[in-house]
């Protein structure tokens, strides 16, 4: 039976695979690879699997026509796209095929299009066509612009519940997930076994995999190969509340220049809207914070394409950092997806796995073990099961089924977050994840409370209590989403006896 993810260790952990990072695509790794009679490690330094790219983003789904034909970002952009309603419906997570306008106003931006058109086409996007000004509006009403570029196979997802359905997947298929475990270093023994220090002990492998987003260059750099640079592009981004989402139908994008899609406006699969990103450069892979200058910028830009933005309907912002392999010009590069047989045999290096990796995690994966599959002979599982269930959310389903819900289980008919309406049995259900995930955020993304007009102002305490419950932990030990955030320090007020 797979360990608990997150508990304690022995000396050393010994695996036919071990894969670095959990976000998406090394999630997608994991559940790929779990086809196969493979004992497989997943080593995440955060608390969950998505807390940095994976959920930090725009959360669309590409079409495939952004990127130079021929490009290994174009080629599984494109897979991915095509295979995300079978992905959905195994996984269960939200996905819309609601397609993507690109907006523009003079010659230079049809010009643009055209380009942009025929470059999807040669990637194989499909259904690319240019709309005048009337079916434009047709399709958005509230949109500025003369034309558009319409992608009617472009879409939206859950980003926090995709990445969750592949790490439960893989999970249930057998992988170990070790989340609060940073490698601090690799070294290669002289059977060419693989040792992988953390913070929490050792663990040993005959492959390893770089899937370490954020980190990429670092862990490339323990593997032997050095030299690649990878900065770092932060987009801020603001968070509008969901009466705003019946005037987005679907994510409304300028012209792209030849390096950047541009300041949008996307729709979310749970009706809010998204503004942004922004691009900035930055060398602190860790710091999220957004500036008021930047929501005012990105506000003022968007309501070019988009003029329904007001300051009353901001419920939140964020920020998240996408990793670019950048050469010594500093032109982006591809996805590097390679084994170097010279430096480091039966390693699996992804290097720069920045937008689309979203759309295209699992291609990423299937091409990854493809190198493997060079290289070693893998016999399938006869037991993976390609199907996970996720958590029923209780306010969308008929009234029939709700009465039949909470006389099942009573703790349906308590709602714990009253902006979602998300009821105490989903709450314990987040709780008791399979993952072992314990934070806050964790509850958060797995229920959508918190994340409503209030964000937490009603039941954020609630929702502490119940973790404190559930797992037995103390006030001061629930933390909010990483190490060191605690949610308490001690008591306001003691009780006098």
């Amino acid at each position: 039976m797979p360990r608990k993810p997150g508990g304690a260790e022995e000396m050393e952990q010994r695996y036919d695979v071990l894969i670095i990072g959990g976000g998406v695509v090394g999630s997608a790794i994991a559940r790929e690879m779990s086809r196969y009679q493979l004992k497989i490690g997943v080593l995440e330094k955060n608390l969950d699997v998505c807390y940095e790219t994976s959920g930090r983003n725009s959360a669309v789904v590409h079409g495939g026509f952004a990127y130079d034909t021929g490009t290994l970002k174009a080629r599984l952009c494109v897979e991915g796209n095509r295979m995300m309603d079978q992905l959905s419906e195994e996984l269960d997570f939200r996905f819309r095929r609601c397609g993507k306008v690109l907006v523009g106003n003079t010659d230079e931006d049809m010009e643009t299009l055209k380009r942009t058109l025929k470059q999807g086409e040669a990637n194989g996007a499909r259904g690319l066509v240019i709309i005048d000004k009337e079916r434009l509006h047709e399709l958005v009403p509230a949109v500025v612009g003369e034309f558009a570029m319409f992608s009617p196979y472009s879409g939206i997802l859950d980003p926090f519940n995709y990445t969750i359905a592949l790490a439960e997947n893989a999970h249930d298929n057998g992988v170990d997930y070790y989340l609060d475990h940073e490698v601090t270093a690799i070294e290669r023994d002289g059977d060419g076994v693989y040792r992988l220090a953390t913070d929490k002990g050792t663990f040993s492998a005959r492959w390893v995999v770089n899937s370490a987003g954020l980190g990429c260059g670092r862990i490339s750099d323990m593997l032997g190969i050095k030299g690649y640079k990878v900065i770092g592009s932060k987009g801020d981004y603001i968070i509008l509340d969901k009466r705003t989402g019946p005037l987005l139908p679907m994510p409304v994008y300028p012209v792209p220049s030849n390096t950047y899609m541009g300041i949008h406006v996307t729709n979310t699969t749970d009706g809010n809207v998204i503004i942004g990103p922004n691009a900035e450069t930055v060398s602190d892979f860790a710091y999220y914070g957004v500036p008021q200058e930047n929501m005012d910028y990105l506000a003022d830009s968007a309501s070019d394409l988009w003029p329904c933005i007001h300051k009353s309907d901001y419920i939140r912002n964020y920020s998240g950092i996408l990793p670019k392999w950048v050469d010594d010009q500093g032109m982006i590069q591809d996805f590097r997806i390679e084994i170097r047989d010279d430096l480091a045999p039966r390693a699996i290096n992804l290097v720069g796995i920045e937008s689309p990796g979203l759309t295209a995690a699992v291609p990423i994966a299937r091409y990854a073990i493809g190198l493997m599959k060079e290289r070693e002979e893998l016999k399938p599982n006869p037991d993976f099961n390609p199907v996970r269930r996720g958590i029923v959310r209780f306010a969308e389903q008929p009234m029939e089924e709700q009465a039949r819900l909470i006389a099942a289980n009573p703790d349906y008919g308590e709602v714990v977050c009253r902006c979602e309406k998300v009821t105490r049995a989903e709450i314990l259900q987040a709780i008791h994840n399979s993952l072992g995930v314990d934070t806050m955020v964790g509850i958060k993304y797995r229920t959508r409370s918190m994340m409503g007009r209030c964000q937490g102002g009603y039941c954020q305490m609630r929702i502490a209590k119940m973790i404190e419950e559930e797992l037995g932990k103390a006030e001061t030990d629930v933390r909010y989403a990483r190490a060191g955030s605690q949610m308490f320090f001690g008591k306001v007020r003691e009780e006098v006896q």
